[in-house]
């Protein structure tokens, strides 16, 4: 420090810990942009995805399994939910489509790098994160046939300019898919066969500075995410299906003052929609009562072709992860 009067060292070096991390001021200027999503529903702005791994072309229609219901690799790489083999044509007609149905809402979308052939679930970017306010969480994913993901996401958004908020490591499990940002302070995390609590208090930790208060939803059966069981429609507003979720949590959403309506019998895969902003949302189309009931609470439906993806495992809601919305 030669050269400095020591009444002048604070001044020039000192330590400047406000204004805090979350400042937009500091978010903007250090990382470039007021990173990260406090809910659900806030005007989205940028999104990450993935295109259809070349992997699902091995897919058989010989590995029926009838216990399952699907189309099961022996090797564990891959299940289809269809007795036919994937249309590949028409799946990647139909991901273009909610790519340019995106971009048609004035949405930014970030795609990570495409993997090797055994990734098959690779295109559900929910999973590989989380994001809060300020940044991103990478998670630790429970299936040897997706483990590996995390690496390229983390890349991904971290060459976006995203800051990486944390990693959940040691035994901990955790998927995107089974968080869900309730409003600015509360999220709910669905402990289930793929996210234990480990993971759950790995993330508690993780997302504590940015003020989310994460309450532990547990998941019945064998339910893998909460986004299996309900979606945020407005700050007010969510579509659930209460026979999959606990008494005392729609007890909570009540409480917060959310209203639910119950997803269509029959249509319960609506409950995986894309809210871009409050109350208007994307619904795959051909769950035709979900858009009239959403409709009926004043909600704008923005009807997109997914039917083939589906049959992968996850649906419009799965396929995306916000990396941006207003908060």
């Amino acid at each position: 420090m030669s050269g400095f009067g020591k009444s002048r060292v604070h001044d020039i070096l000192g330590p400047e810990p406000e204004p805090g991390f979350l400042d937009t001021g500091e978010l903007t200027r250090n990382w470039g942009a007021k990173w990260g999503a406090a809910d659900e529903v806030g005007p989205l702005r940028t999104v990450l995805m993935r295109r259809p791994n070349p992997g699902l072309a091995r897919i058989s229609a010989d590995a029926w399994d009838d216990e399952l219901g699907a189309l099961v690799d022996p090797g564990k790489n891959w299940y289809w939910f269809d007795r036919k083999a994937p249309d590949l044509d028409l799946l990647h007609q139909q991901y273009e489509g909610y790519v340019a149905a995106l971009r048609a809402e004035g949405v930014e979308v970030v795609f990570a790098p495409e993997l090797p052939e055994s990734f098959t679930k690779s295109i559900y970017t929910r999973d590989p994160l989380i994001t809060v306010p300020g940044g991103a969480v990478i998670t630790r994913l429970a299936p040897r046939m997706r483990r590996g993901e995390e690496r390229s996401i983390t890349a991904t958004v971290a060459s976006a300019g995203m800051p990486v908020l944390g990693t959940v490591t040691g035994t901990g499990i955790a998927e995107g898919g089974s968080f869900v940002k309730l409003n600015r302070d509360v999220a709910a995390y669905g402990t289930s066969i793929r996210c234990n609590r480990e993971g759950l208090d790995q993330i508690r930790r993780l997302v504590e500075p940015a003020g989310v208060n994460v309450i532990e939803v547990p998941l019945p059966g064998y339910l893998i995410h909460i986004d299996g069981a309900m979606v945020m429609i407005d700050h007010d507003l969510a579509m659930v299906n209460s026979a999959l979720l606990p008494y005392e949590f729609l007890t909570t959403l009540r409480t917060l003052g959310i209203e639910t309506v119950e997803v269509p019998p029959g249509e319960e895969w609506a409950v995986n929609s894309l809210t871009v902003a409050p109350r208007r949302v994307m619904v795959a189309d051909h769950l035709t009562a979900a858009a009239d009931l959403l409709s009926r609470h004043d909600v704008e439906v923005v009807p997109v072709a997914y039917s083939e993806i589906t049959k992968n495992g996850g649906s419009l809601h799965c396929s995306t992860m916000e990396l941006r919305r207003d908060w």
